[in-house]
């Protein structure tokens, strides 16, 4: 079990990524924004800003899904129940916190659950 002070620090690194992600998603919006009101000429424009939007779509979408794991993990934190286990109410191990600051699932539980998603 992560003590005090390890916890400590893990939030902070939650907490400065949480912030990478948000101006990410921010400037993802903003370019998908500049994508869309710029002019095509041909087919070919077209194709490339499609793609280029697309692209900038998949990753927001990747980083807001990180951004809400981020949150849980700082409201576990604030409850107390950061480090624990989801679905074995074990202790996760601080190699695994510190590999996945946002984890909610210890190893063997997490191979579960990715078996049965």
């Amino acid at each position: 079990m992560a003590n005090a002070k390890q916890i400590e620090e893990l939030k902070q690194v939650l907490l400065v990524r949480k912030e990478t992600i948000t101006n990410s998603i921010n400037d993802s919006r903003e370019s998908i924004n500049s994508l869309k009101n710029s002019e095509c000429n041909d087919e070919f424009d077209y194709a490339e800003v499609s793609s280029d939007s697309f692209k900038e779509g998949i990753i927001a979408n990747q980083q807001i899904k990180e951004l809400k794991e981020i949150e849980e993990a700082l409201k576990r934190i604030q409850v107390g129940t950061y480090g624990v286990c989801d679905m074995c109410d074990e202790s996760i191990a601080i190699g695994r916190l510190r590999a996945k600051p946002f984890a909610k699932f210890c190893t063997p539980c997490r191979e579960i659950y990715e078996v049965e998603k």
